[in-house]
Parts: C-alpha cells; sequence; structure tokens
C-alpha cells in the first residue's frame, strides 16, 4: 500500500483536486503572460531621429533606403542631406543628438518608447528579458530547496504575494535599473509558485490520474498565450498592461490559503498529525467523512511506510556524475534541456521579425501548441522515445537555419517557416520531461538539475539577439544549430519505451548508437545488440 491507495480511499479524484488544480491553473495562465509579456511591453515601434524645429526643410527628412547600406542605420542616425553633392550614395551620419520620435499606432507605449532603449541601448531590451530569466534560475535553486524544507504551501503563498507585489511595483518603476531588479523578483516569485503548485498538484493526485493532472502547467502556459494576446490587444500601455497581469495574484495569494499542505510531505517530515488533519479535510471535501474519519494515525503510518524507507536516502546532483552510464545519461541531457529551452525562447522572444501582426502571431502559435502537443503524444506512444526526441530537435533546427538565409525583408517566407518551427518545439519542452522523467532514477534530483539547464538555455536566447549586429541572420543560425547538434547527441541515450524504468544506481542504460536498451550498469560489459 502507498499514499496513492489512501487517495482513493478519500474520493481520489473528488471535488477538491479539481477546485485546488483549477485555482491553481488559473493563476498559471496569468504567470505565463509575466513569462511572454515582453513581446507587447518591449515592443519597439518604427522610430527616427527627433528633428529639431527649423533645423532642416521638412522637404529633406527623408532619403530613400537604397543610399543605405545598413538597413537600420536609418532607424539610428541623424541624416543630413548635402544637396550639393551630386554622388549620394556616401552620406555623412551623426548620432541622434535631441532623442527619437517613435510611431505610437500600434502602441501608446512600451519600455523601449520609455527608456529610449534604441541605437546604442538596445541591447538592454534583451538585458532585460534575461535578468528575468535569471530570476527565473535563482528561484527555482532557492524557493525549490525551501519548498521542500519549509513545505509546498508555504512557498506557493509566499510566491503568489512576491508576484503580486512585485509585478505590481514595476509598474511604476520610476527608472530602467529599477523595472529590471523587480522583473528579477518577479522570475523568483513565478518559478517558486510553477514548482509548488506542480507539487501540490501532483502530491493530492492518485498515480492512475497524473499523467493528465501533470500537464496542467504545460496547458495553462498555451492558454496564457491567448489571453497575453487578448489583453495586450486592448491595452497598448505597457504600464497598465503589467498592472492588469500581476493584480490577480493578490487574489489568488488570498485563495492559496484554502488549499491543503501536502500530506506526503508532512509525513516524510514527521508531521503526522498535521498531515492527518489535511487528509481528513480532504475527504471531507470529496464527500467521504467516514472513510475519513475511519484513518488513524496507525492507518496512516501503514499506508506511508514504504514511501517513509524510500526517501531515508538522500540523492544528490553528484550522483548523476556517479558511474561511467549515469554520467554519459546526464551530460547528454543537460545538452538536450539547454538546447530544447534554448531554441524555443529564441522563437517565441522575437515575434516583431515576422513583419506581421504580434498580437496574430502570439495567438497562431498558442494555438498550434495544442495538436503540437497530441502529435508528440502520438510519436512516443507509437515510434519510441529516442526518435521522437531527435525528430522534435533536428527538425525545428533545419527550419531555423532555413530562416538564416531567407533574404532580408522576406517576411511571409520567414513567418511560414516559423509556424512550422513553432509546431516542433512546444512538442519538444511537452516531451522531454516526459523522457527525464524515465530515464533518471532520481527522479526529483535529475528534473530539479535539468530544468536548472533549461533555465541556462532560456536566459542565453534573448542575448544572442545581439548577434546580428554583426552578421543578419547569425542569431538564427545559433538557434538553428544547437538544437540540431542535440538531436544527434540523442542516439547515445537510452529508448525507454516499453522498457522497465531504472530504481536504483546500478541499473543503467547501456547504449550503443542505433540501439538503445536498459541494462545493468557493469565495468567491462559490451552491449551484446
Amino acid at each position: 500500500m502507498g499514499f496513492s491507495d489512501l487517495l482513493d480511499r478519500i474520493g481520489g479524484l473528488g471535488r477538491y483536486q479539481f477546485i485546488s488544480t483549477s485555482l491553481m491553473a488559473i493563476s498559471g495562465i496569468i504567470m505565463a503572460s509575466h513569462t511572454i509579456m515582453q513581446n507587447f511591453s518591449a515592443a519597439v515601434p518604427d522610430h527616427h531621429c527627433r528633428i529639431p524645429n527649423k533645423t532642416i526643410p521638412a522637404g529633406n527628412w527623408n532619403i530613400t533606403m537604397s543610399v543605405l547600406d545598413d538597413q537600420t542605420l536609418l532607424k539610428w542616425h541623424l541624416l543630413f542631406l548635402n544637396q550639393s553633392q551630386a554622388d549620394t550614395s556616401e552620406l555623412q551620419t551623426e548620432p541622434c543628438r535631441h532623442g527619437w520620435t517613435y510611431n505610437r499606432q500600434e502602441f501608446s507605449e512600451t519600455i523601449v518608447t520609455e527608456w529610449d532603449l534604441v541605437c546604442d541601448l538596445r541591447h538592454l531590451k534583451q538585458m532585460s528579458q534575461t535578468v528575468f530569466m535569471g530570476g527565473v534560475l535563482a528561484g527555482a535553486l532557492i524557493l525549490g530547496g525551501l519548498s521542500d524544507k519549509f513545505g509546498r504551501r508555504k512557498i506557493l503563498t509566499f510566491s503568489y504575494l512576491k508576484l503580486a507585489v512585485s509585478g505590481t511595483c514595476t509598474a511604476f518603476s520610476p527608472s530602467f535599473s529599477i523595472f529590471c531588479l523587480l522583473r528579477f523578483i518577479a522570475g523568483m516569485a513565478t518559478s517558486g509558485a510553477v514548482l509548488s503548485y506542480i507539487s501540490l498538484i501532483l502530491e493530492w493526485t492518485p498515480i492512475k490520474s497524473r499523467t493528465i493532472f501533470g500537464t496542467t502547467a504545460s496547458v495553462s502556459f498555451t492558454i496564457g498565450q491567448f489571453v497575453l494576446a487578448g489583453i495586450s490587444y486592448g491595452i497598448r500601455d505597457w504600464r497598465t498592461l503589467q498592472l492588469v497581469i500581476s493584480v490577480p495574484f493578490f487574489f489568488s495569494f488570498f485563495c492559496s490559503w484554502w488549499i491543503s499542505e501536502s500530506a506526503r510531505w508532512q509525513i516524510i517530515h514527521k508531521k503526522s498529525d498535521e498531515a492527518l488533519k489535511q487528509i481528513k479535510r480532504v475527504a471531507r471535501i470529496n464527500g467521504r467523512v467516514k472513510e475519513g474519519e475511519a484513518i488513524t494515525l496507525e492507518v496512516l503510518k501503514e499506508y506511508m511506510q514504504d514511501e517513509v524507507q524510500s526517501n531515508k536516502k538522500i540523492y544528490t546532483v553528484i550522483d548523476l556524475f556517479r558511474t561511467p552510464c549515469m554520467r554519459r545519461t546526464t551530460l547528454c541531457l543537460m545538452i538536450l534541456w539547454c538546447a530544447t529551452s534554448f531554441g524555443f525562447y529564441g522563437l517565441l522572444m522575437d515575434m516583431q521579425r515576422f513583419g506581421v501582426s504580434v498580437f496574430l502571431v502570439q495567438v497562431i502559435f498558442g494555438a498550434i501548441d495544442f495538436p503540437a502537443k497530441a502529435f508528440c503524444i502520438f510519436l512516443m506512444t507509437f515510434i519510441g522515445r529516442r526518435i521522437t526526441q531527435a525528430v522534435l530537435l533536428i527538425l525545428p533546427g533545419l527550419l531555423v537555419l532555413a530562416n538564416a538565409f531567407v533574404p532580408y525583408g522576406e517576411h511571409n517566407c520567414v513567418f511560414v517557416i516559423s509556424v512550422f518551427q513553432g509546431w516542433y518545439l512546444p512538442s519538444d519542452r511537452f516531451h522531454w520531461v516526459i523522457f527525464t522523467k524515465q530515464l533518471f532514477y532520481t527522479m526529483q534530483t535529475g528534473m530539479g538539475f535539468g530544468s536548472t539547464m533549461a533555465r541556462v538555455g532560456s536566459m542565453t536566447a534573448p542575448m544572442v539577439m545581439m548577434l546580428e549586429d554583426y552578421l543578419y541572420g547569425l542569431p538564427l543560425m545559433v538557434y538553428g544549430a544547437l538544437p540540431v547538434i542535440a538531436g544527434i547527441i540523442t542516439v547515445f541515450l537510452p529508448e525507454t519505451r516499453n522498457m522497465p524504468l531504472p530504481d536504483t544506481i546500478e541499473y543503467q542504460p547501456i547504449v550503443t548508437v542505433w540501439v538503445g536498451s536498459m541494462l545493468p550498469c557493469q565495468p567491462g560489459v559490451v552491449n551484446s545488440h
């Protein structure tokens, strides 16, 4: 018997599970807006140097783009046309001295227009998103550990309040530096909330239903893309947008007090009395009052005996590198997690380059996410995990590389290729979570380490856009090359479809390049496949 059997006894998937999951999923939808909101709050409108009154005749304000070698020069520099020169193929330029004028038809105000993050300061736009992702990484490392020590519900409540306060304060940022600091704090809170609510959902759900309920975070992110597109379409000012997606977390903060702490966590941390109260409460909400009253401390300990024993052994990151087979698996998955997240956020965080309405692009990318996940499940079920992983990395990588060689200005071609690319990358993010769980015998340690590497990839992705200053298409070459390399590395991982999963450090895969299997890892043993 285990804790899952106890959950079945008090209602399994009852009223409590649906209400608590719904409350946390709604918060997850809004949380997605904080992750990808810079597509709108940091949008770069068309702009040019502000012209002082009566400095230049109005007829000389515009020049033909053909006289410029650099397509972006017109935005960055004040151009003075010397009409006495017969040859206008080489024009003298100087920096904008009086600021910039922005086209506010699509966005009334963004952080770019407010703090003039163009020309020499244009890289600060990418840096602000990297700072947010840095906060997500810090939150995973700090709040993830605190969640194991102090409890899931406490960290969830704290993270909601932290996100509500930091997000609201961000809307009133007096400077770009304060904006970045508050975004870092919001990133930490986002990570802490996601890790905590996923744990609470899974630990209050019977094993047979965890797959469905475990996809809540992924589905919430997808729905969040639609919600953000709609809100951003109606609100074109970044401060108002920031406020609208932050204030609801005060409601989430108050609702989180209704959610029960993980009884499983309480039992493992020798808080059986408190766990018994939570179990009786959940049983009462599920309409199983008699079953709940029949559970005593002795019955509870009997159900949890096996899990308490299994949790006495604490694995660390060092254990992931202890044996040759485990070391190879860990190194391969490090690259896979980093490459997948790197490619995904490289695609998701630069939607203006498509030359199409950024609101429409956001909706399209959200819409293809649902069939993409269904496609991924089909491949995993009938083809296998390893081949699926390789396909979902190599194909989008090649599509990105193809985009890198599309001539400048061919927005329609770039957009069509990117839509196909967007079909595969969300599927890959959905797939490698399942694949990693099946490969690591220490699931929590392995998942935590892999998640950290994914956040390193998401931090790096925005900064790569700076490479476009040196060569048009260079960022896309980088975004495409890494997934292709990672897809090739997949052949060194074992196949887990219809295979027994490893539950000890000794039971690890021995793999040939084309055939993977799950066999005991012993020095000197050669795979006979």
